[in-house]
């Protein structure tokens, strides 16, 4: 390999959670992504998605914010890379629609202004992990294996559901997260709410719902015996990680699970040092979990 060229480069749409409250994904993410060698090159002048709320409020509005965005990310060679599973999911609906719908597609060409761009490949970064740099390069790349880490993979509602617009995983019985996993040295858990929604964008509207949606998910990923949770949204985060304390004065119960972005230990295991990976600005501290596991 040429010293400084890229094997793999990608436009980034980050969206508005990871230059915010999320923003240790994106943190990890560029760090993973540059140990991997893999070129990043975020999309100019992009802006919010509408993420899951803008189509319960104008469907023409979220597909508009969509379509813009993909435009705008024509302007960037490779394909478009996506951590956040609501942003990944908005652009592959959008995709989706403006493909099967011809009227639809014209009132968001004439709401932007220009053409819908609809092939562009949008890749969450567990496929391009997993698929583009290939999990046996992924494995042959670790230098420090998870080993002894048991890890509950949450999916959630939106990565592989519906299944016929992310196009991700089996949409009832995905195996990308713990594959991942496995190369990295780690031991996914076998557990019930690996699907389950966490509540999602009702954390401020409707916190009630969250605390106790959210309970039985680290319920669940506590009864497997897993150390920590790993997630690939930060919506799910923090519902899991930011009102864990919350969940545990409500339902009188202890759990202490760490909850990681799936780069944070991908980026660990690589050999990322770890005041790079933003594990001071979550709630539930994980360092002691890693320090007891020796890996760290």
């Amino acid at each position: 390999m040429t010293p400084g060229k890229k094997e793999l480069t990608y436009s980034y749409y980050p969206g508005c959670s990871l230059h915010a409250s999320g923003r240790e994904y994106d943190i990890s993410t560029q760090a993973l992504f540059s140990s991997l060698n893999i070129g990043l090159k975020e999309v100019p002048d992009w802006f919010c998605c509408g993420a899951t709320p803008a189509h319960n409020v104008d469907e023409l509005l979220s597909l508009s914010l969509c379509a813009k965005n993909l435009a705008l990310a024509e302007e960037v060679k490779g394909d478009l890379a996506v951590a956040c599973a609501a942003c990944f999911s908005r652009l592959k609906t959008t995709q989706h629609h403006l493909k099967e719908d011809d009227t639809k597609r014209r009132q968001v060409e004439k709401a932007i202004d220009g053409p819908a761009p609809m092939d562009k490949p949008v890749k969450h970064i567990l496929e391009i992990l997993a698929r583009d740099f290939g999990l046996g390069k992924l494995e042959q790349s670790v230098k420090k294996p998870l080993v002894g880490l048991k890890v509950a993979c949450y999916y959630g509602c939106l990565l592989t559901r519906p299944p016929e617009v992310p196009d991700l995983d089996d949409c009832e019985d995905p195996s990308i997260m713990e594959d991942i996993l496995r190369a990295l040295g780690a031991e996914p858990v076998q557990w019930s709410h690996r699907m389950e929604c966490c509540g999602a964008n009702f954390t401020l509207s409707r916190p009630g719902v969250v605390v106790k949606l959210s309970n039985a998910i680290l319920d669940s990923a506590k009864f497997a015996e897993a150390d920590c949770i790993m997630v690939a949204c930060p919506l799910c985060h923090g519902n899991l990680d930011i009102r864990q304390q919350d969940i545990e004065d409500n339902h009188s119960a202890s759990y202490g699970l760490p909850i990681f972005y799936v780069t944070q230990l991908a980026a660990l295991a690589m050999g990322v040092a770890t005041d790079k990976l933003g594990f001071e600005s979550v709630i539930v501290d994980p360092r002691p979990l890693l320090k007891e596991k020796n890996l760290i």
